[in-house]
């Protein structure tokens, strides 16, 4: 493959990723919309069955398969536990916060993988990416204000344990053997959403109630979004080089500033523009530091 062809591949795979994350912020807009009217527990039980379900039919018809001994790996079961809490803290975090501060948030979630690596898996993290986390965390601090009059601490701990849990699943995802398929390991992270429902409407005392059509077709859409976001993903690291590929995520927080002025008439202050910069900022320079380490 010549040069100009790797620089056609990478568009295409920074296009698509631009595409996933389009998605996957409309399927936040979706959910925080319709989180007033249905339970959050339920709502997370919904996506994880029509995700499943649609997930189950793609592996099937790619071969991989849906039940092996991989079920029983105890890396498998770690990656699933991190799915079913982050579910539980994003779905959360959204319903309690603003939709662009949510999104900014979670962007800390490499600099968590990295904190992570490095103190779990024994990887050598320098002093530059040392510091480029702790300024990561100082915007999270930004965006937080915990010293301030309108600090949620639910809504901050909520946000925390769905980086945290995500950060587990794919930590766990990397000490997985490469002979287990990822749309295996898709579908049984999507069913883990299911029992996350369910105990999170238990803790909460939530009462499941019947969405009417609408709802319905509210909750069918999100789930669509949340499939399609998934496979345009997966695609768009296959498409082109995934160093070229990956800095491409940090375009949610944009679609959610706008989606979340658009739907629900937010306005971030200047602490939150300040923040996020951080975030992605130091986010960028920890993932290109590790990419000019394996070079």
């Amino acid at each position: 493959m010549d040069a100009a062809e790797l620089r056609r591949d990478n568009l295409r795979g920074g296009l698509l990723m631009v595409a996933s994350m389009a998605a996957f912020s409309v399927e936040d807009t979706l959910i925080k919309g319709i989180a007033g009217a249905i339970p959050t527990g339920q709502i997370i039980a919904t996506l994880g069955i029509t995700a499943t379900c649609a997930l189950s039919m793609i592996a099937r018809s790619r071969g991989a398969p849906l039940w092996g001994p991989f079920v029983g790996h105890r890396m498998v079961i770690l990656r699933n536990l991190g799915e079913m809490s982050g579910a539980i803290g994003f779905v959360t975090a959204l319903v309690l916060m603003p939709l662009s501060v949510a999104a900014a948030l979670f962007q800390t979630l490499p600099l968590v993988m990295t904190l992570g690596a490095a103190l779990f898996l024994g990887e050598r993290v320098g002093w530059r990416r040392w510091t480029a986390i702790a300024v990561g965390f100082a915007g999270v601090l930004v965006i937080l204000r915990p010293t301030g009059a309108g600090f949620d601490i639910w809504a901050a701990g909520a946000s925390m344990l769905a980086v945290v849990s995500l950060a587990v699943r794919d930590l766990a995802t990397r000490r997985i053997g490469g002979g287990i398929p990822s749309l295996s390991l898709a579908v049984w992270g999507s069913a883990a959403f299911v029992p996350a429902g369910c105990v999170l409407m238990v803790i909460g005392g939530q009462t499941p109630v019947w969405p009417d059509l609408p709802q319905w077709g509210v909750l069918a859409a999100a789930s669509t979004l949340g499939v399609t976001g998934y496979w345009l993903m997966v695609v768009a690291t296959r498409v082109g080089e995934v160093s070229a590929v990956i800095p491409y995520r940090y375009s949610r927080i944009l679609f959610s500033l706008v989606l979340g002025w658009i739907a629900f008439g937010e306005r971030p202050d200047l602490a939150v523009y300040v923040g996020s910069a951080m975030i992605v900022g130091s986010g960028l320079y920890t993932f290109l530091r590790e990419r000019a380490r394996r070079v």
